[in-house]
């Protein structure tokens, strides 16, 4: 419950961060957007000044890709020197962390923060080398690109067409002092047209790819954006932990108040269109008051579509129970920290206003610093519900309270009577105000009200002369009887005042009581079908309802659990269970979609999509109040969390099992794999020693046929040794230029017998760039594919091989003609032990050749892929270089 006059506490939450970056190094990150904008200069500029103010400044790692001008700036500074690292017979260089913690200095200068370490470093990546070295209580200063960061990845390689693979935690950009490091895209391509980023002949292909104008552009604004959200998170949590109030509009947060009027659907269209505008969180609150009580079914219900609509267009959802809405409101503005609050205003006689006042007008004069949009809500064309029909004053008031005022009164008239006949009581008056608290406490203003004016009237008719009349003789007995109304008025208004606080009270203790149980249900759950049934039977019981749980299945929503058990769904409720399921979004009874449902589907759902859906049902009433919702919300968020739990738990059960399985086959695998070798080495020798001898022509073609057999059966065991390399890590990749012309003309020699009876055409230019291969790995790549293609290809047909350079690397390919593939496997033919009955892909083999050729090309970062052809009809196996895999004129370019 929201109260307004409480004192501003710190939150824990942000405390404890506070406290768990004490005694750590500060980092600050040079962001920019795009390599080229000047983020080394800066970091080093920086530096030296810190350095001239006498501070310990040294170089841990910086780039300088060959540039004369940051070369000179580390001059002035110690530079740390690079660890090296031997690896498959070269060395590495990489920062030398041990020599860096060992001289503690007082700031470190780390280039390049997303670069992946060699192997054998401590850690894999270099934003982990600087976690380390600010736990020691060691500042650092980094650059970084927004390409780089982790969640924006994918949104800069869906425009640029490039994936960067190297990148960092958004956590890291959270917890540090970012400055952004800009220049104009205009200025960004002449420092690329004037080589000062890349060699000229790499900067004209990359101005016209990730360096375009509109790239540019797009990355400067993803850089301005991203940078402008993690200072207001940091403002936010030192705003938080040290209790100060505010909005410091540094990032825009719209709030809209909604109510149970029609016209609250348009304020929140309209404050979503202001949250999209602005780029903004935005956040819908409902005010709870007593109101609130005497909603009609259909108010409730209205109120119920504006608030689950604001959830579906994105709003974070609230209703705060409050004695009053305009401190309330202002209050909760304040706790969420908004800086626009959407308001509507209806069209009011004067003297409704003048009896009521009005709320937008209380607002806007007490929320300071805020911008208030005000709408004129009775303007909107909207399509209002029919509302119940208007009860007479005789159906509005309930008797009951009035007639138990009117005892309580008579009988402390009574009582009062009885003890002037025994003692001489002058004070009878004050007798009546016992009444009026009891009337106002336990049934509200009104009846406090009822209660305080007869009150007066019956001390006027017993105790006032002249007695058993309604007319006063004595003028001072009149202030009496003024006195009398007016202190039991007032006291019936703050009796009432605290009867509604109580009653907030214990509904916000119920709520939270509902939670913490709920939570220790679903928690005690051991598995999947518990915990369904867990969340039915706590649903059902918090709200009076029967629940039941869906989850997604091929041939949509599968039901897993019921309260009560033998609850069944009709064709429109699998209908709307499956809306739900599907879209993510609520269905049934009192939405808009499948109305005739009796049942209300709401579905559970994280960010990666919808989880469960949870049907409730009245049959005799409305499935889900409009006070109910936010609770069942809740609920709904901590199901999720559970159902996400839940999965991943039997995600790693599974994975284990997995994981045991594959290193059984593993070992197996190695195991008859060697047995194998022995036989086939004796089998090769001896066949070897037949060849020397003088064999009769028969003797000879049988010699032959064995050798080709046994060679064939050699590669099967290869191939065994080989996966069970890749199931055990034990790749090892050395990377070096190979070229493709070499390369392609030594496999084909090795499979010159399966090749046999095809024609090899070779489209291979002889000016192709060299590429970055292990030879060895990428001998047996070719291998495999060239075996597949000469015992798949019909006979006597023409097998191509062929090489095209492109603008964005480099392709190989290899054509046969046969079958082709099924339609539709062009993926799963690189999965182990995949061989297709009835295709071209079934002749023969283990189903080894392609899967390791897949895994192969992975560990050195090598596209492979496969389509079927036509005309003529076959199938095509493709080894696809990326950019940064070509060698380049300039040896010592990185890009």
């Amino acid at each position: 419950m929201i109260r307004p006059d409480e004192p501003a506490r710190a939150d824990p939450d942000a405390l404890l961060r506070a406290a768990a970056r004490e005694g750590r190094g500060r980092l600050k990150l040079f962001l920019g957007a795009a390599p080229g904008v000047g983020k080394t200069y800066e970091m080093l500029s920086e530096g030296a000044a810190r350095l001239r103010a006498g501070v310990d400044v040294v170089v841990g790692v910086v780039e300088t890709h060959g540039r004369r001008e940051t070369e000179a700036l580390t001059h002035p500074f110690t530079v740390i020197p690079r660890k090296l690292i031997d690896h498959q017979g070269r060395t590495l260089t990489e920062m030398d962390i041990d020599t860096i913690l060992s001289r503690r200095p007082a700031l470190v200068l780390v280039d390049e923060l997303a670069h992946t370490n060699a192997p054998g470093s401590r850690h894999p990546k270099r934003w982990q080398d600087v976690e380390e070295l600010l736990d020691a209580g060691i500042d650092v200063y980094s650059t970084v690109n927004i390409q780089h960061l982790e969640s924006l990845n994918d949104v800069v390689a869906s425009f640029t067409r490039v994936r960067v693979r190297e990148t960092v935690p958004d956590r890291v950009l959270e917890n540090a002092e970012i400055e952004i490091v800009d220049i104009p895209p205009d200025e960004l391509i002449e420092r690329l047209k004037e080589g000062k980023v890349y060699v000229p002949e790499e900067a004209s292909r990359a101005l016209t790819h990730f360096f375009s104008k509109s790239n540019l552009s797009a990355l400067r604004e993803l850089a301005l954006r991203r940078a402008a959200q993690a200072v207001d998170a940091q403002m936010l949590d030192y705003l938080r932990a040290h209790a100060l109030g505010g909005s410091f509009a540094a990032g825009e947060r719209v709030l809209v108040a909604v109510n149970e009027r029609p016209e609250a659907i348009e304020l929140v269209r309209a404050a979503k269109r202001l949250a999209d505008a602005l780029r903004a969180p935005w956040t819908a609150v409902h005010i709870e008051t007593s109101r609130s009580a005497g909603f009609t079914p259909a108010e409730r219900q209205m109120l119920a579509r504006t608030i689950a609509l604001a959830a579906q267009l994105g709003a974070a959802t609230a209703s705060i129970p409050a004695a009053s809405v305009v401190p309330a409101l202002t209050a909760y503005a304040r706790d969420v920290r908004a800086t626009q609050i959407v308001l509507g205003k209806s069209a009011r006689s004067w003297w409704f206003e003048l009896r009521h006042g009005s709320v937008v007008d209380r607002i806007v004069r007490s929320a300071e610093g805020l911008a208030i949009h005000v709408l004129p809500i009775d303007a909107v064309d909207t399509q209002r519900p029919q509302r119940a029909p208007r009860l007479t004053l005789r159906q509005q008031i309930n008797a009951k309270p009035y007639l138990w005022s009117a005892s309580l009164v008579a009988g402390t008239a009574a009582l009062g009577v009885g003890m002037l006949r025994l003692i001489n009581f002058n004070n009878v008056a004050m007798l009546f105000l016992l009444p009026v608290l009891a009337a106002a406490s336990r049934f509200g203003l009104r009846p406090g009200i009822f209660a305080g004016v007869i009150s007066a009237l019956a001390y006027n008719f017993f105790f006032l002369e002249p007695l058993y009349t309604f007319s006063i003789s004595n003028p001072e007995n009149v202030i009496a009887f003024v006195v009398l109304l007016v202190v039991a008025t007032v006291t019936s208004q703050f009796a009432a005042s605290v009867r509604v606080q109580a009653d907030l009270a214990a509904r916000s203790a119920k709520q939270n009581a509902a939670l913490a149980g709920f939570s220790q249900a679903i928690a005690a759950a051991a598995n999947p079908t518990e915990l369904a049934q867990a969340i039915c039977a706590e649903v059902g019981r918090l709200f009076d309802v029967q629940a039941v749980l869906l989850v997604p299945g091929p041939g949509g929503g599968a039901l897993v659990a019921a309260i009560p058990p033998d609850a069944e769904l009709g064709p429109i409720d699998i209908a709307a269970a499956n809306w739900a399921l599907d879209r993510g979004l609520r269905a049934g009874r009192d939405t808009d979609t499948l109305t005739s449902s009796d049942w209300l589907f709401q579905p559970i759902r994280k960010e990666e999509g919808v989880l469960a859906a949870i049907g409730v049902a009245r049959f005799d009433e409305t499935a889900i109040r409009a006070d109910e919702l936010p609770l069942l919300v809740n609920l709904l968020d901590q199901a999720a969390l559970a159902l996400d739990r839940m999965t991943l738990a039997e995600a790693m059960r599974d994975l284990d099992d997995v994981r045991n399985r594959d290193r059984l086959r593993s070992a197996l695998l190695s195991s008859v794999s060697h047995d194998l070798r022995t036989p086939i080495t004796t089998i090769l020798g001896t066949i070897g020693e037949l060849r020397r001898t003088s064999l009769d022509p028969e003797a000879t073609a049988l010699v032959d046929a064995l050798d080709s057999e046994v060679a064939r059966l050699n590669r099967f065991v290869a191939n065994l040794l080989d996966m069970a390399r890749v199931q055990a890590g034990a790749i090892r990749v050395a990377v070096e230029p190979v070229d493709l012309t070499d390369a392609v003309a030594s496999a084909c020699h090795d499979v010159r017998r399966v090749l046999q009876g095809h024609d090899i055409r070779l489209d291979v230019p002889p000016d192709l760039p060299m590429v970055r291969a292990d030879p060895q790995l990428l001998h047996h790549i070719l291998i495999n594919l060239l075996d597949n293609a000469g015992r798949y290809a019909d006979a006597n047909t023409e097998v191509m091989i062929a090489a095209r350079r492109s603008p964005g690397g480099l392709t190989l390919s290899i054509r046969d003609q046969g079958d082709g593939l099924p339609e539709g496997m062009e993926e799963a033919v690189f999965e182990t032990f995949t061989r297709f009955d009835g295709s071209d892909r079934s002749r023969g083999g283990t189903g080894l050749g392609l899967a390791i050729a897949r895994d192969f090309a992975r560990a050195m970062d090598i596209g492979i892929s496969a389509e079927t052809c036509h005309e003529p009809q076959g199938s095509r196996f493709s080894l696809a270089w990326p950019e940064h895999l070509i060698v380049r004129a300039d040896p010592n370019f990185e890009r």
